[in-house]
């Protein structure tokens, strides 16, 4: 159920991916605080699905195909969102695809640029055309960019996926740094590792999945995967007010992974 008095409550969120994972989550979270939401993602059924879900408990949103690494799709979803309601606020750029596990001397120059179609040029996209709807709006915004906590160290088999999460971080800086005097505050998120089905497709497509997982917790110093909920938390605390003097900040949600 949305709220009137939510924490976002009158804003305009887009977020992209949101048919599954944390973009699906943090989805629902925003609606419940107040915000209009727009879902975006390649995956149209299950995108509908999370929408009708929202606007069945009460809140107000709308689904639109999206493949982020089409500079089109990012125009026509713009105009879809200001079409329905009239401005945009708040942005989550968190579509993105996982590593492939491919060594680095190995690696194809194909798989090299889809990586970085998607979780790269898509950030770079989704903060050309939302940062400037924001922009047009006179009254500021909020824009939050998925990076994960190998956007800030490195891990064996993933070069790409560090490379372009990594370039989202200081995309995110230069960002942060350019639109300070239009009141647009840019930030990222990063993640440790958490139970979404594409971490959990991750582990399942390695040599060893048990082995893997079992790993994965073991380099959390809480000693678990994270869940959904706890990384929308924090997305809903970037979009809102409440970090009305946050800019160009990484806020780093990993269980202790990167204490090490």
């Amino acid at each position: 159920m949305s709220s009137n008095k939510g924490r976002v409550a009158g804003k305009v969120a887009l977020v992209t991916g949101a048919a599954s994972g944390l973009g699906a989550e943090t989805a629902r979270r925003l609606a419940r605080e107040g915000a209009q939401v727009v879902l975006s993602d390649r995956n149209h059924e299950l995108g509908a699905e999370i929408a009708l879900e929202i606007t069945g408990d009460g809140g107000d949103a709308l689904f639109v195909p999206h493949d982020v690494a089409l500079e089109a799709d990012w125009q026509a979803v713009i105009a879809a969102t200001l079409a329905r309601y009239g401005k945009l606020d708040v942005l989550i750029n968190n579509a993105g695809i996982a590593s492939n596990g491919g060594e680095l001397m190995t690696h194809t120059l194909a798989d090299w640029r889809t990586m970085m179609s998607i979780n790269l040029d898509g950030v770079f996209l989704g903060m050309r055309y939302g940062g400037e709807a924001i922009a047009a709006g006179g009254r500021g915004g909020s824009i939050v960019n998925l990076s994960s906590i190998l956007g800030k160290v490195g891990f064996p088999g993933a070069a790409a996926y560090c490379a372009s999460k990594g370039g989202v971080l200081l995309l995110t800086k230069a960002a942060a740094l350019e639109w300070a005097p239009l009141n647009i505050r840019v930030n990222t998120v990063h993640p440790g590792f958490i139970e979404t089905p594409m971490v959990a497709t991750a582990i399942r497509e390695s040599e060893n999945a048990n082995e893997m997982r079992d790993q994965l917790i073991a380099a959390h110093a809480l000693g678990r995967l994270g869940m959904p909920r706890e990384i929308a938390d924090a997305m809903i605390f970037l979009a809102s007010d409440e970090s009305s003097f946050m800019t160009g900040a990484e806020l780093v949600i990993d269980g202790g992974y990167t204490a090490r």
